[in-house]
């Protein structure tokens, strides 16, 4: 039996380089550094004292009292979830909400409410902890607010796989329209844990850059400079559509989302697989799911994260997978690692690169590496046509992700 095919109508964000989709857009092709230092007293004893931060904070698009009763990461969720239902018109589809699905996972969850919460059990005991603790750091609870807000009925899911979270979720709702269990799905990932705790964490496994005097040099993927990657926050979330549902109410739509690969690497807790073996897999599936050519995918929009050994293994599986014409970039260095949200934001990244025929930069890439066989876009935009392309995302437990959409 032939797959339905599914296609992308809506696209939501809030990140580090704006607080909506085209603010950000701009702001990627123009090569703009959302990473900043962090001015909080907390942070002043910290070996890690930069993050891409919101550009916009929460409370300017959300109800005060409404925030209150949700963690940061739940608040991400539903401001990008609101810009892409009304960037799909769904308000006015009459949409069956048993035929409405979301799936929205966190890599961490609600962390900031779980430590914010635990230093008020400790110092003022059980009767002054927030009632809303709980709902605040599920790890669903982001997917939960968005399938309320929207009357969610045909499921509501919260995939966890760290970094590669957002990708995963995407994954998941293609399979939820194809499986017939939807006809629209709300995916995507958001990450909100700008906090001591999990910076001190990162620092001491050298994950993070330590480029504190020079934060908008500091995310550097493939520059033989690069140090660790940068935290950032934020979230992204798309409408997928089954396409036949999207043109009969006449929707507007990005592209098609062709095929996923998801696989593991049973290799390390931590560390990617030096060959990148699950990575390369997971891209081949991708193209088998899709029926598409290696040669006809021009662009990967690389999980790169400023690492010294993840962004080498991820070029290693490209060559392997699909050769060395594609054009590569690394949004991360401008943007900061969003962990789960990552897949999610560089998906809609990779979805307006098909759209408008270019390919946002990869900034800070001074000194390349020099076994970076492949062609990057440095610098400034790249101008070309692409037919189809890949967005990668990898996360800590061997977790591997790879997304195909090609022009609709």
């Amino acid at each position: 039996m032939s797959k339905p095919a599914v296609v992308v109508t809506g696209m939501g964000a809030t990140t580090p380089l704006g607080g909506d989709v085209a603010s950000t857009w701009d702001a990627m092709l123009a090569g703009h550094s959302g990473v900043s230092p962090l001015t909080q007293e907390w942070a002043a004893n910290l070996p890690v004292r930069i993050a891409a931060q919101l550009a916009v904070e929460p409370s300017e698009k959300l109800d005060r009292i409404k925030l209150r009763r949700m963690d940061r990461s739940e608040a991400c969720a539903l401001i990008a979830a609101a810009e892409a239902w009304a960037d799909a018109g769904l308000a006015e589809a009459g949409l069956d909400p048993e035929r409405l699905g979301v799936v929205v996972g966190s890599g961490i969850g609600g962390a900031t409410t779980l430590l914010a919460q635990d230093d008020i059990l400790e110092q003022s005991g059980p009767r002054k902890v927030s009632p809303h603790t709980v709902p605040m750091l599920m790890p669903n609870g982001p997917a939960a607010f968005v399938g309320l807000e929207y009357r969610a009925r045909a499921g509501v899911h919260a995939p966890t796989s760290a970094c590669a979270t957002g990708a995963e979720a995407i994954a998941w709702g293609l399979d939820m329209i194809r499986a017939g269990r939807a006809d629209v799905v709300l995916a995507g990932g958001v990450e909100a844990v700008i906090h001591p705790l999990p910076i001190a964490g990162f620092a001491s496994m050298r994950a993070m850059s330590t480029r504190n005097d020079e934060p908008k040099k500091a995310s550097r993927p493939w520059d033989k400079g690069r140090d660790g990657f940068v935290l950032g926050e934020g979230g992204g979330i798309i409408v997928l559509e089954r396409e036949d549902h999207a043109r009969a109410r006449g929707a507007r739509v990005y592209a098609r989302l062709a095929g996923a690969g998801m696989t593991s690497d049973g290799f390390d807790i931590v560390q990617p697989h030096p060959e990148a073996e699950g990575g390369a897999r997971a891209m081949l599936a991708a193209l088998r799911d899709g029926g598409i050519s290696p040669k006809d995918v021009m662009h990967v929009n690389a999980h790169a994260t400023s690492t010294p050994v993840g962004d080498m293994a991820e070029v290693v599986g490209v060559l392997r997978v699909i050769g060395d014409h594609p054009v590569l970039t690394a949004t991360k260095s401008m943007t900061g690692h969003l962990l789960g949200a990552a897949g999610a934001l560089e998906s809609i990244a990779t979805i307006l690169s098909i759209r408008d025929g270019v390919i946002p930069p990869t900034i800070n890439l001074d000194d390349p590496d020099d076994a970076l066989n492949l062609d990057v876009a440095a610098h400034k935009a790249r101008q070309m046509t692409i037919p189809a392309a890949l967005n990668n995302s990898f996360g800590f437990g061997g977790h591997n992700v790879a997304l195909l959409f090609i022009q609709a």
